[in-house]
């Protein structure tokens, strides 16, 4: 036992140093921390200090991890040299022996795993008989209650035996749970409770090792760096355990995670056997395409950098940068001197869960307002930055009292190729407009075909698919059926879907699934719109440009009904600017490759003067008092402005809608006169002048043909009975 006082609150028991004790050491402490190398600042530092790391050789034999670290730090130094602020260069280099304590860290090597335990079958058989009985028995269960009609009533029962049997099983296990615990469309509420355990409710292991691995690690003893820390853990996750502490040098209260001992060899003979399983499909099982064997690996390979402590510290540093300007995002913060490889020090989060809806409304809060902005986060995550969370359970979102979504444990997380950030954008617009064509050639930016697959036999299927799910709008899908839906395609085609695109679907899908909690009926494609029409409406991007034209133009026309309803959608979004709303569409159309779309512009140009001039005379007409009617137009509006009932019909809905998207853009918070400017600067263009003679043009030979129209026009034939009656 250590020497230590222990004091008890009405949550917490807390270890309190003694200052009159001597604390002494824990046993067998090994691996104490060497002199920390001197962080370099020049290439020539850099060369040398790359001699004195161990390098770690990942699955491919590349030792570049350590260089990668070093690089990554020379260039943050490097970089902050020129600011004045001492804390943060105080904070690189202390980041930087945090990089140094992990240089050992390990990596994902599947050749390594199968040369490990492919000469260990004892070991693997007795893993492979624990798997399988555990989760065969429990199958049997599941099968017997239903053959005997006892499936509802022995429901909880099971809930708890699957519960037991996945934490039995492990960290991979209890991983897959943690998945199904957000998703109350695919598992009954008695489950759902039961697996929501798995989030932060997990055996502990003892606490003299957790503390002997603090001590090991950071090669210091616990009283020289905590004033306080709990006696047990606070919570207990797949990977380690937390406690809650306080710094004693800042008196900064903090979160300390300890990675579980052995959790390596653990995972390892796991993936070993998963892989297995996926060679497995991937030889016999012909539904399936996607190769099972490089998802593992992904999976896998992000399983073991969460190993690593100081890598998911750096992922937190980089999403706090991300999401520095989001005053309803809250990102802890890191302590790189205690920060190691197996510990992690940073800033302690008040807060509640996000499926604990009763906790969080009587704070005043809206579980819904959080999802949202967990949602329209994890959007530009995925499409605009590039860089996301991808384990985003209950037990890693939290409600501060505040108001404020936290984003917790950093561990898993994964990137968007940027050409595939466009094409997802891009892959909605198609579906909205029910271009299956373009869908299908979408797949090819996405990365799930190769360039030389035909995609012609996958349009029937997309549109038999869509043209049924579109029935409905597209505020009212669920993104299950979406997934669903692809998932069918994907199936009976050559798809191979990539890690990221799994890893997306699995954020998304726990967000949907967190949402459900609080409305049964919330649809996550109509929280994500407005982020799609903002994104159509203003980023410059080619391939989103071309997406949005096709989008508002079809068969020469365009389609104002399309680009108000963008407008509606868009200005929901927070960072919707009037402003540049304009702009990626009209550089396009001055620019030398925009001819086809100019003359496109010109027509309806055209039309929509001749509907406001022509709709202004017919209001004026209208509401003309009858003998002023009758003096000017004799009862009926002649001559150019002559127009049919139909016409006057269709030019008024026209001219009724550009009025209302005009008063969309001028009521948007961001509308400014100025943004009229970069308009006036084109149209001194040569190609704007031109463009804009030709729509004169234009609309004066329109009025010509209607006046030539009314004066060639052939009388009406007077009857035979009149002219004999007269």
């Amino acid at each position: 036992m250590l020497p230590l006082s222990i004091s008890s609150n009405t949550t917490n028991t807390i270890i309190t140093w003694s200052p009159t004790v001597k604390i002494s050491r824990l046993k067998n402490r090994q691996n104490k921390l060497s002199k920390p190398l001197k962080l370099p600042t020049t290439r020539a530092a850099l060369v040398e200090t790359r001699r004195q790391l161990p390098a770690i050789r990942d699955e491919n034999g590349d030792q570049n991890y350590s260089i990668q670290v070093l690089e990554t730090s020379t260039s943050k130094v490097q970089s902050s040299s020129s600011s004045s602020s001492s804390d943060k260069a105080k904070d690189l280099q202390a980041e930087a022996r945090a990089l140094t304590r992990a240089s050992n860290a390990s990596v994902y090597s599947p050749e390594f795993l199968a040369l490990k335990y492919g000469s260990n079958p004892l070991k693997v058989l007795r893993r492979t008989s624990q798997i399988v009985v555990g989760l065969g028995s429990f199958a049997l269960k599941v099968f017997f209650d239903d053959r005997n009609g006892k499936l509802n009533q022995n429901k909880r029962l099971r809930a708890v035996e699957l519960r037991r049997t996945l934490t039995r099983l492990g960290p991979t296990f209890v991983k897959i749970g943690q998945g199904l615990s957000t998703r109350p469309d695919l598992c009954p509420s008695e489950y759902l409770e039961e697996l929501e355990e798995l989030q932060d409710a997990l055996p502990t292991f003892p606490d003299v090792e957790a503390f002997s691995c603090i001590e090991k690690e950071l090669g210091m003893p616990l009283e020289s760096m905590y004033s306080s820390i709990s006696s047990s853990p606070i919570a207990a996750a797949s990977l380690g355990q937390v406690y809650k502490g306080q710094l004693k040098y800042s008196k900064q209260v903090v979160a300390v995670k300890v990675q579980r001992p052995g959790i390596e060899e653990a995972i390892g003979l796991d993936f070993y056997l998963i892989r297995g399983l996926g060679f497995f499909i991937n030889k016999y099982v012909d539904i399936v395409t996607t190769d099972v064997v490089a998802l593992v690996d992904e999976f896998a390979r992000r399983v073991y950098q969460e190993l690593n402590y100081v890598q998911e510290g750096q992922n937190a540093r980089r999403f706090k940068k991300l999401y520095a300007d989001k005053a309803e995002v809250f990102v802890p913060d890191i302590f790189w001197d205690f920060t190691s490889n197996k510990v992690l020090t940073m800033e302690w989060v008040e807060g509640v869960k996000l499926n604990e809806q009763a906790a969080i409304e009587s704070q005043g809060l809206k579980v819904l307002d959080l999802v949202n902005t967990g949602i329209q986060c994890s959007l530009r995550q995925l499409l605009e930055y590039g860089y996301f969370h991808a384990d985003p359970h209950p037990g890693n979102l939290l409600a501060t009292p505040e108001g404020k979504l936290a984003f917790l444990d950093f561990g898993m997380m994964s990137e968007t190729p940027e050409e595939a950030r466009y094409a997802i954008i891009g892959h909605v617009v198609h579906m909205v407009n029910r271009d299956y064509e373009a869908m299908a050639r979408d797949y090819y930016a996405l990365d799930f075909l190769s360039p030389d697959v035909d995609v012609t036999p996958i349009v029937p299927a997309l549109r038999n698919f869509f043209d049924d799910a579109l029935n409905s709008t597209v505020s009212e899908l669920n993104f299950k059926t979406i997934v669903d839906g692809l998932g069918a395609v994907l199936y009976a085609y050559p798809f191979n879907v990539p890690a990221y695109y799994a890893l997306i679907l699995r954020s998304l899908t726990v967000l949907e699934g967190l949402a459900l909690y609080a409305d049964p009926e919330f649809k996550v494609l109509a929280a994500s719109y407005p982020y799609f029409a903002k994104r159509l409406l203003t980023d410059p991007n080619p391939y989103l440009r071309d997406a949005l034209i096709e989008l508002l133009f079809k068969d020469g026309k365009f389609r104002w009904n399309r680009l108000e309803n963008l407008l509606v959608q868009g200005r929901k979004d927070k960072d919707f600017l009037a402003k540049d709303a304009l702009q990626p569409v009209l550089k396009l159309l001055l620019g030398p490759d925009g001819e086809e779309l100019r003359n496109l512009v010109m027509k309806e140009s055209i039309r929509v003067t001749e509907a406001i001039v022509l709709g202004g005379v017919i209001d004026t007409y209208n509401f003309m008092p009858g003998p002023l009617r009758s003096l000017l137009f004799s009862g009926n509006i002649t001559g150019p402005l002559k127009a049919s009932a139909s016409e006057q019909e269709s030019m008024l809905t026209l001219r009724a809608q550009v009025f209302r998207i005009w008063g969309l853009l001028q009521s948007s918070e961001s509308f400014d006169p100025s943004i009229l400017q970069p308009i006036v600067q084109v149209l001194q263009e040569p190609e704007a002048r031109s463009l804009g003679g030709r729509v004169i043009g234009g609309i004066t030979q329109r009025l010509a043909a209607r006046l030539l129209q009314q004066v060639l026009r052939v009388p009406t034939p007077v009857p035979v009975s009149t002219i004999q009656k007269l």
